[in-house]
């Protein structure tokens, strides 16, 4: 919990001194200082780690994150259930488990299939990023069943994503069983907002290449 509060006050620092940029420019500044901000504070190999490490900065990644707007606002409209969130040069995307499988399951529910594959149709149009697959619990029950839990929702998601034809190169999965809240653990409604799969949607080596090129349109 400790890291996502240094994460958001060095965001909210970021973002004081670049209030009157718009979203581009905004994600330029954030690519090219947040990560020696922000990046300690954060696991290199978690959602947020990944996409602040993976910024680029200075024009390519204002390039980058201009493609990023349009992915997010197509994934929004894609999937109203899903949360959507640009973060640097990125998006972070966290799906609700509670709507995605039945408690204590690792299978995808029918009702949620329809979403997944709006969401694969939006990746497959654009084959240029890469997708990290993060599977999340609360803090009920034991550690080792967690943690198995959210390896196996984790690679359901993957699994289907696969299906409807995303690359598998293109995929990573990873999961964290209870040890990465979003939210304190003293309620249903905490616990529900930590059982989660969160994605991080980030610029492959094709996508940075072309931006550093000035190319990437």
């Amino acid at each position: 919990m400790k890291k996502y509060i240094i994460l958001i006050t060095a965001v909210s620092i970021i973002a004081s001194g670049c209030a009157s940029m718009n979203k581009q420019q905004k994600g330029t500044v954030a690519g090219a200082a947040g990560g020696a901000l922000i990046g300690a504070a954060v696991s290199k190999g978690s959602v947020w780690g990944i996409l602040i490490g993976a910024a680029v900065g200075g024009a390519a990644g204002n390039l980058i994150g201009k493609k990023m707007d349009q992915q997010a606002k197509e994934l929004k409209q894609a999937i109203p259930t899903a949360e959507v969130e640009r973060v640097g040069e990125g998006i972070n995307m966290t799906f609700n488990s509670g709507l995605m499988f039945k408690i204590n399951s690792a299978e995808i529910s029918d009702t949620y299939k329809d979403d997944l594959a709006a969401a694969a149709g939006v990746f497959k149009n654009h084959p240029d990023t890469y997708i990290l697959i993060e599977g999340h619990t609360d803090d009920t029950g034991t550690d080792e069943i967690n943690m198995a839990l959210s390896q196996k929702r984790a690679e359901a998601v993957s699994n289907f994503l696969k299906s409807q034809g995303i690359e598998a190169k293109r995929l990573t999965e990873k999961w964290y069983g209870e040890s990465q809240p979003k939210y304190a653990n003293d309620s249903e409604e905490n616990r529900s907002k930590n059982r989660r799969v969160e994605l991080a949607i980030y610029a492959d080596e094709d996508m940075k290449k072309a931006a550093q090129d000035g190319k990437l349109q």
